[in-house]
């Protein structure tokens, strides 16, 4: 089998079968058993990347309004928003995520396999305990919390002098927040949530180590690297091929991050604001 032919059996492997549109079939989709090739370590490893992909985006995606959400409950005074928003960032940043992973897996064990009950309607259950929704869960609450630190830190970095002309311009409210309050803290904020945009990627490698499993050897690129080393006997292919994947989405997200960076500082004299990956040492 050539690298093409290869290409063509297992770049998307990891989410569905495409053997119509790509005209491979089934018997050459399976996993190698032998004499292993970097094409196919790389193809199939990458091929698992779009997992990984998948649970970093997402969990951004949706962790964003929470942790905006978080950020002006835990900013306010009213000890009813306050507390539970305090006592959330504080169990999702205080447990390691691991632990997170399987106290989570542990529990959506538990839940009925048949579902439940509501109305006359059996809502089920059993899809949660899969990795493409359980782990995803995870992650969302995970950096919600994380986020929701560093967007409350810049909240109260806000110039109060801000604050004061716009309400001397009459803006108070919502118009107050949406046109001064948020993109200001945006603005404060971003260079950090960019680290934990990186960290969060960099972390989706733990659902590999989790108790959610791999649904047809549908795994991420941990998954097919541990199984190349694993057969090879020789880790130190697989598992720099997995780095230099994480290397390059790295610099795509400071290269995305870093454009809305400028957005968000257009307005500001040498305005070049660039943001540089500060790896978090500890966390």
């Amino acid at each position: 089998m050539s690298c093409w032919d290869t290409v063509r059996a297992y770049a998307f492997r990891s989410v569905h079968d495409f053997s119509d549109w790509w005209l491979i079939p089934a018997s050459e989709r399976l996993l190698p058993r032998s004499d292993f090739t970097l094409c196919q370590q790389v193809t199939l490893i990458g091929s698992g990347m779009i997992w990984n992909v998948y649970f970093g985006v997402l969990a951004l995606a949706f962790g964003f309004f929470l942790a905006v959400g978080l950020a002006m409950a835990r900013f306010s005074e009213n000890a009813l928003l306050r507390k539970p928003a305090d006592w959330f960032v504080f169990l999702f940043r205080g447990s390691p995520l691991f632990i997170q992973f399987f106290l989570a897996y542990e529990a959506l064990v538990l839940l009925p396999r048949a579902g439940f009950e509501i109305l006359g309607v059996t809502v089920e259950t059993g899809w949660l305990t899969r990795a493409w929704a359980g782990a995803l869960i995870v992650l969302f609450f995970n950096t919600s919390a994380y986020a929701a630190e560093i967007f409350l830190g810049a909240l109260r970095s806000i110039p109060k002098g801000d604050l004061e002309a716009a309400e001397a311009y009459g803006l108070t409210g919502w118009t107050k927040f949406r046109r001064i309050t948020f993109p200001t803290m945006l603005r404060l904020a971003w260079p950090g949530y960019t680290n934990e945009a990186i960290f969060l990627f960099h972390a989706t490698t733990l659902v590999f180590f989790s108790g959610f499993p791999a649904w047809r050897q549908m795994g991420d690129a941990l998954y097919y690297a541990n199984y190349f080393a694993d057969k090879t006997f020789n880790p130190f292919v697989p598992y720099p091929i997995v780095a230099l994947y994480f290397v390059a989405l790295t610099l795509l997200v400071i290269a995305g991050f870093g454009a809305v960076n400028r957005r968000l500082n257009r307005h500001l004299p040498d305005a070049a604001g660039r943001v540089r990956a500060r790896p978090q040492i500890v966390r």
